[in-house]
């Protein structure tokens, strides 16, 4: 248990970060699963506009550190391919 009153403040701190960042990954997670549904209904035009609200949100993840950089990267990269194949 912390004792000192710095440890205890770095609890505080710490709680307080895994709320907003568990919120931040959920809400990433529900953009691309929503991209990904539209990709596997095969509408292309669906998928085209949920991505480009799931990227600004990936960035903003990656930005806060909950994803790494290259990681919402390959993501959107990944998923911009699928919604390409669509159209083939």
């Amino acid at each position: 248990m912390a004792n000192s009153p710095q440890a205890k403040k770095r609890i505080r701190q710490t709680v307080r970060r895994t709320v907003a960042n568990r919120m931040r990954t959920s809400r990433i997670r529900t953009f691309v699963r929503k991209v990904e549904e539209a990709i596997a209904s095969g509408d292309a035009t669906a998928a085209r506009s949920a991505l480009s609200v799931a990227e600004p949100e990936l960035a903003r993840g990656a930005r806060h550190g909950v994803l790494g950089r290259n990681t919402a990267a390959r993501k959107v990269s990944r998923l911009t391919a699928r919604i390409k194949a669509l159209n083939v």
